[in-house]
């Protein structure tokens, strides 16, 4: 990606660049947890989906590093921090895509006993989430309130998921 289309401004918008950046974190998370499984996956025909999968994701992760550049500013030894961090972000996004598919399951429920199951389950995923996103924050891996340091992350997570 060379420049941004004519007559906007140089820079992406604060809110596209937050999407991007929740893209890239699950998608670099993702595809660290594709590749240590791939070497266990014996169904040749799921193994020949996981590889799909993978390059897939590649591609994605690639082109939106593209994007980076141009985000209103981002700025890179590979161990067991870097590790824990990709697997913290692996934790975050299920638990945020849980607390997604629970709060839309709860709008299509009409029984009253399972509204209740799944509204005591979403509170649960909600608390998990909420963990999940303090120990990253406590240790620098989510960096939310800083948007150079969090891109700056993404790069280096996709970069890790990149070069297995």
């Amino acid at each position: 990606m060379e420049k941004l289309t004519k007559g906007y401004p140089r820079h992406l918008a604060w809110h596209e660049t937050l999407e991007m950046h929740e893209l890239v974190a699950f998608q670099s998370a993702q595809l660290v947890a594709f590749k240590k499984k791939l070497p266990m996956v014996k169904d040749p025909a799921l193994r020949a989906l996981y590889g799909e999968t993978i390059q897939c994701v590649e591609n994605n992760i690639r082109e939106l590093l593209q994007y980076y550049p141009h985000a209103p500013k981002p700025g890179y030894s590979r161990d067991d921090h870097e590790f824990t961090a990709v697997e913290s972000i692996q934790l975050l996004g299920f638990a945020k895509t849980a607390v997604r598919y629970y709060a839309i399951a709860i709008t299509e429920t009409a029984t009253p006993q399972l509204r209740e199951t799944l509204h005591k389950q979403l509170n649960i995923l909600i608390a998990l989430h909420a963990k999940a996103f303090y120990f990253m924050y406590e240790r620098s891996y989510y960096p939310s309130y800083n948007l150079e340091q969090l891109l700056a992350n993404d790069v280096k997570v996709a970069h890790l998921a990149l070069s297995l």
